[in-house]
């Protein structure tokens, strides 16, 4: 589907994550962003601004698919589910297409008084929200609305969610400005009602009034839910003193490096355009924590990314919570983009319960927290509630969407590019937190234990020196440190640059919580001359250390004991690449 769209009408997919768990067995989830450019002096908005205007549909057909799509949303599934198959809306990527191309030239053509496409709800909720907006009523004659199935009602014409469809409100005097465009585009055009000065919703068809209903209930008394909740079980934090190493390092390491939410998704994004357009500096396929696409025509780039660990959720949502927006950010950051916003989409099970009440609670409470602390303003978004099937809830999954700026495309990082000789710095401290970890859980055969606590001012005190540091031309490899901690991101600079990596953990008591552990607000990154980044470092009030060397083929580390793994850098990626497709192939 989304690949699909994306290639077909010309969006490049740069940047994603892909994450496993049982969980999601019965309802899988597809969250999708899609970032755009507009010039502020050009914006249209969805209010209608007075009465007296027509209001136009105009795209594909409306048809009976995606009836009740939107409530669907909102309702758990259960053995019986299969009936609800004709709500799913059927899309044309093509059609929708050429509904861009031409929404564009009605814009361009100064004809639009206010826009907004049919989503959810169908025609329902774009004239409600239009008229409700702008304060206004609007009447419309449904026996106008461009039908491609017969006998259609009232109610499936007002609910259906045919894809690629428009709804505007054109300014006097321009419907044949209208027409001539969708006429030459192949789509449909038609005007199917007026705004009104009554505040009310009216519909016709068939010569009767078969609605009349006031819009101000829905926009000036609208209910604010205040659902009784419970605080979530907290998990306790583990000792890493009392964690257990692993038996075979070099298992334990290919274990994580290769489990499904960290192996290669080589096998999705090489289905999708990622340089339509050929703005794309980097990608799923370049190495780097978030995507970045130039502004064409400018000297700017746009960083993107999306960030969400369920386990994390799950354990603790507060922290959880926090966590998916500070990885955002963080992320944004080790391409050296200044973080702008993000949107937020909020999975959850049914909100009807107390304890999955309880986990939107704490989980929006952190996320809003981190919000604020980070200057990372929420400027759209949406929930999927009523994730359960037979009573068994999703994972919680607050997916964070996020966009950075840089100001100069050429000044920017990757995690790719390191040389024999380099050395690898971390920045940040280490406690060495495994709850909730990868290692825990893919290793030990544990889902246990608090997430890492999210430092908020620490994150943003390490993010803007590494910032600064990438926009002063100093550091050219960046990485942030995440799931699999240390091992997983040095393995992905292994992996990346077609390099082998020896870290250090010789001085460490317990080399496995240093090595896995994942500590928030940490970077490592790739310099030759380790000691003047140490010394910034310590000046600024932050932590670095030098914790290993790029060097030969292998990728391997050191023990408070002796050598604790050695791996060839080409069996990690053998194993890295080859789950995905190896798991598609059964």
């Amino acid at each position: 589907g989304i690949g699909g769209y994306g290639n077909c009408v010309g969006v490049p997919t740069v940047a994603g994550e892909t994450n496993f768990h049982k969980g999601y067995n019965g309802n899988i989830l597809v969250n999708a962003m899609c970032v755009g450019l507009a010039r502020a002096d050009e914006i249209y908005y969805s209010a209608a601004p007075e009465a007296g205007h027509d209001v136009v549909y105009f795209g594909s057909k409306t048809g009976r698919d995606g009836i009740h799509g939107a409530t669907m949303s909102s309702a758990e599934f259960d053995d019986e589910s299969d009936a609800k198959r004709p709500t799913v809306q059927v899309g044309d990527p093509f059609a929708e297409k050429l509904l861009i191309e031409a929404t564009l030239e009605l814009m361009a053509s100064g004809a639009v008084a206010a826009i907004q496409d049919m989503g959810a709800a169908g025609l329902t909720s774009s004239s409600v929200e239009m008229a409700g907006k702008g304060g206004v009523g609007v009447e419309l004659d449904l026996d106008k609305v461009p039908q491609r199935e017969t006998g259609m009602s009232a109610y499936e014409m007002m609910l259906s969610e045919s894809q690629e469809r428009m709804l505007a409100v054109l300014k006097p005097g321009y419907e044949d400005v209208g027409y001539r465009i969708f006429q030459k585009w192949g789509l449909d055009f038609a005007i199917i009602g007026q705004t009104t000065n009554t505040g009310h919703l009216v519909l016709k068809h068939h010569g009767e009034v078969v609605c009349d209903v006031p819009l101000a209930p829905l926009f000036d008394d609208a209910p604010l839910y205040d659902r009784p909740w419970v605080q979530p079980e907290l998990q306790p934090r583990l000792d890493p003193a009392e964690v257990p190493a692993p038996e075979s390092w070099n298992d334990a390491v290919l274990k994580v490096v290769a489990c499904p939410d960290m192996a290669s998704k080589r096998w999705i994004w090489e289905q999708y355009d990622r340089h339509v357009m050929a703005d794309t500096l980097q990608d799923s396929s370049t190495g780097a924590d978030a995507g970045v696409i130039r502004v064409h025509g400018t000297e700017k780039g746009l960083a993107v990314t999306s960030d969400c660990t369920p386990r994390y959720v799950q354990a603790d949502p507060y922290e959880g919570g926090k966590q998916a927006v500070a990885e955002a950010w963080r992320n944004l950051t080790a391409v050296g983009s200044r973080p702008i916003a993000i949107t937020d989409n909020l999975n959850f099970g049914n909100p009807q319960r107390p304890e999955i009440m309880g986990q939107i609670v704490r989980a929006t409470d952190g996320m809003a927290e981190a919000c604020r602390e980070l200057d990372f303003p929420v400027v759209s978004g949406n929930v999927s509630l009523y994730n359960e099937t037979n009573g068994v809830a999703i994972p919680p999954t607050p997916t964070v969407g996020a966009v950075g700026l840089l100001t100069n495309y050429d000044v920017t990082t990757g995690f790719g590019g390191a040389a024999e000789g380099d050395q690898l710095v971390l920045i940040g401290q280490t406690h060495g937190e495994l709850g909730a970890s990868i290692y825990l859980r893919e290793v030990l055969g544990r889902e246990d234990g608090a997430p890492p606590p999210v430092d908020l001012k620490l994150e943003r005190k390490t993010g803007d020196f590494v910032r600064g540091l990438i926009e002063a031309g100093e550091l050219t490899l960046v990485h942030d440190l995440s799931d699999g901690g240390l091992i997983g991101a040095a393995a992905d600079i292994a992996l990346a640059s077609d390099v082998g990596i020896e870290l250090n953990a010789s001085s460490q008591a317990h080399a496995h919580a240093f090595l896995f552990g994942e500590d928030q607000a940490r970077y490592l990154v790739a310099v030759a001359d380790a000691d003047a980044l140490i010394a910034k470092a310590k000046d600024a009030g932050l932590h670095a250390s030098v914790v290993g060397l790029v060097k030969g083929t292998d990728f391997a580390s050191s023990g408070p004991k002796g050598e604790l793994f050695r791996i060839p850098v080409a069996h990690v990626r053998e194993f890295h690449e080859g789950w995905m497709p190896n798991w598609i192939e059964g």
